[in-house]
Formats: C-alpha cells, sequence, structure tokens
C-alpha cells in the first residue's frame, strides 16, 4: 500500500506494507541510515525518532499509524550538525561506541523542547529508556544541560551547571 510521510519536512510517497515498522521505512525504503536498530522491541530506543515533537521507538510503530504526522529523524535535526544536543554531545564527548547517539540525542532534543531547562531528575526521566551498553550515563546528562543553556540559537550561557 502507498503512504505519504513527512520526514524531516519533506514529503515521501512510499510502498510497503502496512505493518511495516517506521524503522525499516526509513532505513531500507527512504536509505536514511542515522536511525539505529537495537533491539526490535522498543527497549533499547536506538531507533528513537520524533513523531510530531514526542520521542518514539520507530521499531515498533508501524507504518499505517503514522499517517499524517510530521517524522524527525537524526538526519532532520540539523542539516549542518549546529543543533544544541548535538553540538554539546561533541564538547562534552558523550559517545564512546556510538551506536545509540542518534536515539539519545533525539529524546534529549524532544526533552529539551517540552522542558528547556530541565533538573536532574527530569533528565533521568525523559532519558531512562534509551539504553547506553557504554555506560555514558553520566556524561549523556552533562551534555543536555549544556545543550539547555545553549538555548535555541546554539550560544552557551555562563551558568556552570553544565560543566559540572
Amino acid at each position: 500500500m502507498a503512504y505519504t510521510l513527512t520526514v524531516n519536512g519533506k514529503k515521501s510517497t512510499v510502498d510497503v506494507p502496512a505493518d511495516m515498522p517506521l524503522l525499516w521505512v526509513l532505513r531500507d525504503v527512504l536509505k536514511m541510515h542515522g536511525t539505529k536498530f537495537g533491539c526490535g522491541i522498543g527497549q533499547c530506543r536506538a531507533c528513537t525518532v520524533h513523531v510530531d515533537g514526542k520521542a518514539q521507538p520507530s521499531c515498533q510503530l508501524q507504518i499505517s499509524a503514522v499517517g499524517n504526522k510530521a517524522i524527525t529523524t537524526i538526519e532532520g535535526l540539523s542539516a549542518d550538525g549546529t543543533h544544541p544536543v548535538q553540538r554539546a554531545w561533541e564538547q562534552v564527548d558523550v559517545p564512546q561506541c556510538g551506536y545509540c547517539q542518534a536515539g539519545q540525542m533525539m529524546a534529549a532534543s524532544a526533552l529539551l523542547a517540552a522542558k528547556p531547562k530541565p533538573t536532574d531528575a527530569d533528565i533521568d526521566q525523559a532519558m531512562s529508556y534509551n539504553l547506553c551498553r557504554c555506560g555514558t550515563y553520566i556524561r549523556i546528562r552533562q551534555a543536555i544541560h549544556l545543550a539547555a543553556s545553549m538555548g535555541r540559537n546554539g550560544a552557551a550561557h555562563t551558568t556552570g551547571s553544565a560543566a559540572q
């Protein structure tokens, strides 16, 4: 069946089975490989994308359920890597293996869109679904605080909280 999706602001029509997970539409049909396959059951969240601004595991979302919702992948977060979350991840040197990081950044950016100045508890709660085998959780929290201090314009504010 044919479905028209809006992915990263661009409309695309795909002809896929109704029960095909969004993850595989993105990776195999649209050739967008930033969204990663991790567990396939929605527990690791390496496949996290935004669906109408909310972080969701794409491995558990059938294409037939997407409808007219806007999809944002890691490729759509920023065309040139200047989104505050991407810059903060780099500055804090968050990833080790890096496999889960696209999903982590998508969850973090959804959190910051909802709560521009999150507390540690907010971050822990929002990020608790995203697993990192390398255990970079402390650096992830630091990067989220740093991204929050950068705000929408990407310039760091001198709050001191992100550098701790």
